[in-house]
């Protein structure tokens, strides 16, 4: 397995991969591997004849007051799972090599960044747009695979690949969970025993919501109040958003839900080592009911 460091290197093996007709996969990442990222090295692998994986806390995507300083840094195990993984090269630029010094050159997208995280995190999507950018012109692989459990990241990042011409298939994976439902993440590393029993309440509320459009409940504000009310059975997380949403222009939900919806939630619980903000979603799908149905 390559370590790669520089953009100009990464350039370089890149283009010498393309010139011989090999279809390059790159599945960025910001470390504290997971199963969850090991899945989309998977599906790199089955899409692609190589396959990188990127390694970068990005600085420009935390606000004042987040948590970059403390984001898991777990290098030596991260490398350890590539090797075991079969990625053939990690991308692991310094923060200087993509914003060298007097950098001043921003990538936005623009509706789709305002609602959910966007809202609340002003500046946190300038960051995401920015830094993939310049991953996928350092790297410029064929495709690149990113998780489902950041929905709207994925949204973000889908629109900036049409709207750029990048020469980049963006793929999504689905969401990884634990036996107990929890969705694999690297903040999860920051819980402590309590607070991670705790943190369940997300996918129960998913569940909740989809046992409820199931049984035919289509009202939007019912099945949110079914969701609230699972989230409000975790003492120690306080709810940044609950929203159900159009999955593809990530347009608020009409009072009754139309046809597949998206369930997003983020939830910040107070950990022993400070706050720790998790989010998850799930895409609800109605079944048709009488009244949907056209005459005959």
């Amino acid at each position: 397995m390559e370590l790669i460091h520089s953009v100009r290197e990464a350039q370089a093996r890149s283009d010498a991969l393309r010139a011989a007709g090999r279809r390059l996969a790159l599945v960025p990442t910001m470390g504290c591997l997971h199963a969850g990222h090991l899945s989309l090295v998977d599906e790199a692998r089955r899409r692609a004849d190589a396959v990188w994986l990127s390694i970068f806390v990005n600085p420009t995507q935390f606000g004042p007051g987040e948590d970059f300083e403390r984001y898991p840094r777990t290098l030596d195990a991260d490398l350890a799972c590539c090797r075991t993984a079969g990625v053939d090269a990690v991308f692991l630029p310094a923060v200087e090599e993509l914003y060298p010094e007097g950098s001043e050159t921003w990538v936005e997208v623009g509706e789709l960044t305002r609602p959910l995280c966007g809202r609340d995190r002003p500046g946190h999507f300038r960051g995401v747009t920015t830094v993939v950018t310049k991953l996928l012109l350092a790297t410029r692989p064929t495709l690149a695979v990113f998780g489902e459990k950041d929905f709207q990241q994925l949204a973000v990042v889908r629109r900036l690949a049409r709207d750029l011409p990048l020469g980049v298939e963006i793929l999504g994976a689905p969401i990884v969970r634990e036996d107990d439902g929890l969705a694999l993440s690297s903040r999860n590393a920051l819980l402590d025993p309590e607070t991670r029993r705790e943190a369940r309440v997300l996918s129960r509320a998913l569940d909740a919501a989809e046992r409820a459009v199931a049984a035919g409940e289509r009202r939007t504000a019912a099945l949110l109040q079914a969701v609230t009310l699972e989230l409000g059975k975790a003492p120690r997380g306080r709810i940044d958003y609950a929203e159900l949403r159009d999955p593809e222009r990530l347009a608020p939900s009409a009072e009754r839900i139309p046809g597949p919806t998206l369930l997003a939630l983020a939830v910040v619980f107070s950990a022993d080592s400070g706050p720790v903000r998790l989010i998850d979603n799930r895409v609800l799908t109605p079944h048709p009911s009488a009244e949907d149905r056209p005459c005959s």
